[in-house]
């Protein structure tokens, strides 16, 4: 597999700091996306140097979290997360550590990770460091908590919902004693910030098994945690897939109508996401009667193929096929409302009259008329309408 430019340029990063007496290695889920051929994202790189020494080495850098032994190097073109290896504290708040603490070995900094598919290290020569049998569990599609499940989750709760994540993303199943630990400390999901939640579940509605999240969800008794009503409605989600999260959000308001705004709220919504799915629910229940012209032209495109895949989903007639939506909207006499040669100057001018919510009403018609083909948009032939119809029938 070709790698990611980000990868080339962290073995870049890893050559300097080895140059300069140190080790470092790629860890994470970079070194687990390597070993599956999948596209990689970010590439984090960890040392045994500490941070001063690693801003010693490099000329540009960035202080992002150097309490915690971060430092973003920026040298090589693009920016590399470089951290020192550690070992953490306390936790108290089943969230964070209280304290880290820098060490110079590797093996005590994998051993804190949260699975075995994330707890390797890749070094400049191509060695898979391997301590706790990550590449088994990925070879046999598992994802196994490091040590103790019940201690990782304790540590920091969200790796439960993690490891559902995962479940979704790679078409893993949860191995037996992690998944226990799951259901014991399922309860722990309510001392995550709703926006760490949120962006767990964002990623979960653009992976490819999205079921088998959900199904894991409920199997794990997170679900009993979360709103969703996920075990009543989880047959409902088996068609699902999508590329943009908020087509996730939008879903899963479609589903719990009744309870759509506690679910807003509880999951922070953004205003984008509110937006789109109050916009696609609705066009979802104007296609239910059938959609007219308007509703193609008052809508993005991908609002109404949002809308008609939550039909195909929910089991409901669909009389054409999706790519008739597009040909139909394209088809329309005008686009957008900057194209309508109509306005409300122009009919107060036509009328003689003072405005009022007549001339809502008279542009509403008047954009129907134009939409279904009963007048040209054009200035001339609207005035002829606005009298001859608009007026007339008043």
């Amino acid at each position: 597999m070709k790698q990611s430019n980000d990868w080339e340029v962290a073995l870049r990063v890893i050559d300097k700091i080895e140059k300069a007496g140190y080790e470092a290695v790629i860890v994470g889920g970079a070194v687990r996306d390597h070993l599956l051929a999948r596209k990689i994202h970010d590439v984090d790189v960890a040392t045994n140097a500490l941070p001063m020494e690693i801003k010693n080495i490099f000329r540009n850098t960035v202080d992002v979290g150097i309490q915690h032994g971060t430092v973003i190097v920026l040298d090589e073109g693009c920016p590399i997360e470089v951290t020192t290896y550690r070992t953490d504290g306390t936790y108290t708040d089943f969230r964070r550590p209280e304290e880290v603490t820098f060490v110079r070995d590797l093996p005590k900094d994998l051993e804190r990770r949260d699975f075995t598919i994330n707890a390797m290290a890749y070094t400049k020569d191509g060695e898979i460091i391997d301590l706790f049998g990550g590449k088994e569990d990925l070879n046999n599609g598992i994802i196994r908590a490091v040590g103790d499940a019940n201690s990782r989750f304790r540590e920091d709760a969200l790796r439960m919902l993690r490891a559902v994540r995962f479940a979704a993303q790679l078409g893993f199943s949860i191995e037996e004693s992690t998944m226990n630990a799951i259901q014991k400390d399922s309860d722990l999901i309510e001392f995550i910030a709703k926006e760490r939640i949120h962006m767990e579940l964002s990623k979960m509605w653009v992976a490819e098994y999205v079921y088998l999240g959900i199904k894991a969800l409920v199997e794990s008794n997170l679900a009993l945690y979360l709103p969703g009503n996920f075990a009543e409605h989880l047959e409902a989600w088996k068609p699902f897939q999508a590329k943009e999260p908020e087509v996730g959000w939008a879903y899963l308001c479609l589903l719990n109508r009744k309870e759509m705004e506690d679910i807003i709220e509880f999951y922070r919504y953004s205003n984008k996401e509110k937006s789109f799915a109050k916009k696609v629910i609705h066009a979802y229940d104007r296609f239910l009667n059938r959609w007219d012209e308007y509703d193609y032209f008052s809508n993005d495109l991908t609002i109404l193929e949002t809308a008609y895949d939550f039909a195909v989903w929910q089991g409901k007639d669909v009389p054409f096929s999706k790519d008739h939506i597009a040909k139909v909207k394209k088809l329309l006499p005008i686009q957008t409302m900057d194209d309508f040669a109509l306005n409300g100057h122009l009919l107060i001018q036509w009328s003689g009259k003072r405005g009022g919510p007549w001339v809502k009403e008279a542009l509403d018609k008047a954009l129907y008329a134009v939409l279904t083909g009963q007048v040209k948009n054009d200035e001339k032939q609207l005035k002829e309408w606005f009298h001859n119809e608009f007026i007339h029938e008043r």
